[in-house]
């Protein structure tokens, strides 16, 4: 299928900068993986403090990068968009592995396949790549959640 350029993006994640983290989907296929990317700028917010000499993409901020990559497969298996009464939230993080630093100027490609889902739960197998290197690999778990009105 088809990828989703920024705006279409916007339409299923309710991340804004500075936290929207996915700039572009190149492939999806629903029910089964998602490759989407990341272009890593010196001017993120977050290179300010890590660190200011050496500045370093957080880890935990390539997870939720790859969380957001899962979250739009999640949305274009299901073949709906949010409508504000359901939120997706992370359970559980397995096997993470942070392999290589990623630095500004890097493009960060993002990988999720689709493991198993089961009523509300959804398990997936994630890789970040730098040129073709594996930087960061987990397995995230997320459930959704009906919110109460």
């Amino acid at each position: 299928m088809a990828g989703m350029d920024i705006n279409e993006i916007m339409e299923y994640l309710p991340h804004r900068y500075p936290f929207l983290l996915v700039d572009r989907v190149l492939e999806v296929v629903p029910g089964q993986t998602i490759t989407a990317l990341k272009n890593v700028s010196m001017n993120e917010e977050f290179f300010q403090g890590h660190f200011p000499r050496h500045p370093v993409m957080p880890g935990v901020l390539i997870i939720e990068a790859l969380a957001q990559a899962a979250a739009l497969l999640t949305f274009k298996t299901e073949d709906t968009k949010p409508d504000g009464k359901i939120v997706t939230y992370f359970v559980g993080i397995d096997k993470a592995r942070f392999r290589s630093p990623v630095f500004p100027g890097d493009q960060l490609m993002l990988h999720a396949k689709l493991l198993r889902q089961s009523y509300r739960v959804w398990k997936f197998a994630t890789q970040a790549t730098v040129n073709g290197q594996v930087v960061t690999e987990a397995e995230l778990l997320c459930t959704e959640k009906v919110l109460e009105a």
